[in-house]
Parts: structure tokens; C-alpha cells; sequence
């Protein structure tokens, strides 16, 4: 699979969640974002002003956390969380399933639950961008298409494989069965221990259109030294 470095760069959500990240680390994140091109940061709301701020004058979207990593917060807290991420700045919002109420056979509560947050997020700004996170590592491969379907069901833009913080993170497989699950007009994002190039591509050959990573740079880094010999 060839792309390029801008193309690579524009499917990236260029990503720091770890809770000891400071706020020059944030800037940093925003800097390199905005000289490389990416997609969107993606921060923990505490910091959505600051990144706001500093990609002021970029084409690089803000991007936060909801119910984050656990999605098993109360729903009105959830729903109040991501209406405070958008009015505070976020573009984008990824929000975590409620695994619990999801493996209980709560069906319908699951769905509520990301509805909430959905239309929380969108009275405050109409064309914010939902992903939610389903944390596969956790999920059968039924409750993963249950989990995606419900999620369309709900409104969302965006399946995401992983939070990250959990028992494991992005698998090809996993990838390619959201893709199935949720057809074509969904966005896919796969996340969690995307490291290296390969990692990258696999994903997007199984049909993610989005990558969360820390190590953009990295695999930016890459794809130009293999452009470069």
C-alpha cells in the first residue's frame, strides 16, 4: 500500500492521554500536529483551552475524552462531560462505551447512554465528530458488531477499537470486522499500540480511516526515511 507523507499525516489523531502529561508537553503535541499536518490531537479535557489556543491558526482539529477509560460513569455525568468538551473547544469527542451495562444484556441502556452524550454534544455544536470507543480486547466478536451496531444506532461518526489503557489495543481483525459491522459510510479508528508503519497500514487496509497514536512522529519519521532511499 503507498501513500504519502500528507496523506499519512491526515488520517492521525496525534495522541496524549497519559494523566502526568503537562501543559508543555501539550504544547508540544499542538507544535508538532500543526508542522506535521495531522488530523487532530486528541487531549484529556483539562487541556482542550490550551490545545484550542495553540492550533488556533492549523487545519488540526481538537479532539478530548469522555468516560475515559472505563465508560462506566453515570450517564448524565457523561452526557454533562462531553457538552462542557465542545463548549470548551473540542471538535471532536470520543466517548467509551458502557462495557458493563453491554455484557448485562442492558441493551437498551447502552444505547441511551451514548445517545445522551450524542445529543449533549450537539446541541452545543452541531457537526461535533462522535467516535466511540468498544474496547475489543474486552468484546466476542459478537458483542463487537452489537457494540458497532448500537453505536450507529446511537449517532455516532466514528467505531473506535481501543481506549489504549486497556488489556490490549488494535488488532487487523478487529479492524476489519467494525468495518463489516458498520459498512461504509462509518468512520473506523483503530487505536492502541500503533507503534510502527506496517501497524499503520494494516489497519488501513482493513478499512480504518483513522489512527490514534502517540508515536505519529515516529511513523512519520519512518515513511520518509523509506521514501528517502
Amino acid at each position: 500500500m503507498k501513500i504519502t507523507q500528507k496523506e499519512l499525516a491526515r488520517v492521525i489523531d496525534h495522541t496524549l492521554l497519559r494523566p502526568e502529561a503537562t501543559e508543555k508537553d501539550i504544547v508540544v503535541l499542538c507544535d508538532e500536529a500543526r508542522e506535521l499536518g495531522f488530523a487532530a490531537v486528541c487531549v484529556n479535557p483539562c487541556y482542550i483551552g490550551l490545545a484550542c489556543r495553540e492550533l488556533e491558526q492549523a487545519q488540526v482539529s481538537v479532539c478530548s475524552v469522555i468516560g475515559f477509560p472505563l465508560g462506566a460513569d453515570e450517564p448524565a455525568g457523561k452526557a454533562a462531560e462531553a457538552a462542557a468538551a465542545v463548549r470548551a473547544g473540542a471538535s471532536e469527542i470520543d466517548v467509551v462505551m458502557n462495557i458493563g451495562f453491554l455484557k448485562s444484556g442492558l441493551f437498551g441502556q447502552v444505547e441511551a447512554d451514548l445517545e445522551g452524550v450524542v445529543n449533549a454534544a450537539r446541541h452545543e455544536r452541531e457537526k461535533v465528530i462522535v467516535k466511540v470507543i468498544l474496547e475489543t480486547c474486552l468484546l466476542s466478536n459478537d458483542e463487537k458488531v452489537l457494540a458497532s451496531r448500537m453505536a450507529v444506532a446511537a449517532g455516532a461518526d466514528f467505531v473506535k477499537t481501543s481506549t489504549g489503557f486497556g488489556q490490549g489495543g488494535a488488532l487487523a481483525s478487529d479492524v476489519r470486522l467494525l468495518r463489516n459491522s458498520v459498512g461504509p459510510g462509518i468512520g473506523v479508528k483503530a487505536s492502541g499500540g500503533i507503534r510502527n508503519l506496517a501497524s499503520v497500514l494494516s489497519m488501513l487496509r482493513e478499512g480504518a480511516n483513522r489512527i490514534g497514536t502517540s508515536s505519529g512522529v515516529t511513523i512519520i519519521k519512518e515513511l520518509k526515511n523509506q521514501s528517502d532511499t
